[in-house]
């Protein structure tokens, strides 16, 4: 069986743990991490990445919106 968690840092906590000792109770696992590099993975796949480019394109083109991350909260995150 293979169960995938992704989580952050600050997410991990005890109650996790617990959580997964319960389910496998009496059982041998094997826990595996991997630092996520966020750009290998917005790169990982053909479409992503053509995408990615497209828009890199644009925006250099000035065709692209300037947000803060604020303002992308507000107008996106409601």
């Amino acid at each position: 069986m293979l169960i995938t968690i992704k989580l952050r840092e600050e997410e991990l906590n005890a109650d996790l743990i617990q959580s997964i000792k319960n389910s496998f109770k009496g059982r041998e696992i094997e826990i595996q991490i991997t630092d996520m590099d966020e750009t290998a993975y917005l790169l990982s796949s053909e479409a992503n990445k053509k995408h990615l480019y497209k828009s890199m394109e644009e925006l250099e083109e000035g065709k692209g919106i300037v947000m803060s991350v604020a303002e992308l909260e507000a107008k996106y995150l409601k």
